[in-house]
């Protein structure tokens, strides 16, 4: 991982230095599309982020996960990664679900819910019915019994401009989910 991030960002320095020594106009030999599809530091350090909370969250969905403090700009939209994969039929709008789940802010990597502290007691729910954030209604779908994900979800899938009422999730907050089926 950290290799990789080397040399995506050597890559990017690289290209940026010839870039600026050159004197003419003329687009560098290979430009056009490739030099479009070149990630911004925003969007390499989202991936970054979400890539570190997926390499430190444990497959034991026996256990409560520890979810590392985000690092980097949150990413821009909904980010759904299969920890486990789990068994049997996929999940769809009008299922009822049962979940445990942590929660923690993007912003402080701080934990502001989890089922696993209630007494291990899964929250259950009916998938695409609104009784959750849209988030987890869009986020859930397709996840089997059995299987943890990963979800990064942006405000307006969460709790917007608002937040919570009682302040626990601060206004236009990312937050990050990991959720197991049971």
């Amino acid at each position: 991982m950290r290799t990789k991030l080397i040399s995506l960002t050597l890559a990017l320095v690289l290209s940026a230095g010839i870039a600026a020594c050159g004197e003419d106009d003329e687009p560098a030999a290979g430009g056009g599309a490739e030099a479009a599809a070149t990630p911004t530091p925003t969007e390499t350090a989202s991936e970054a982020g979400v890539e570190a909370i997926v390499q430190a969250i444990g497959k034991d969905t026996g256990a409560k996960p520890e979810v590392p403090a985000p690092q980097g700009d949150p990413p821009p939209e909904l980010v759904i990664r299969d920890i486990v994969p789990g068994k049997g039929p996929k999940a769809k709008a009008g299922d009822q679900l049962s979940m445990q789940y942590v929660g923690v802010s993007w912003s402080n990597g701080q934990q502001f819910d989890a089922s696993w502290d209630r007494g291990a007691q899964p929250f259950a729910f009916q998938l695409g019915a609104g009784m959750v954030i849209p988030g987890w209604d869009q986020g859930l779908v397709g996840l089997r019994k059995g299987g943890r994900r990963l979800l990064i979800i942006p405000p307006e899938m969460g709790y917007g401009p608002q937040g919570t009422p009682d302040g626990t999730i601060a206004p236009n907050e990312t937050l990050v989910f990991v959720v197991d089926r049971v």
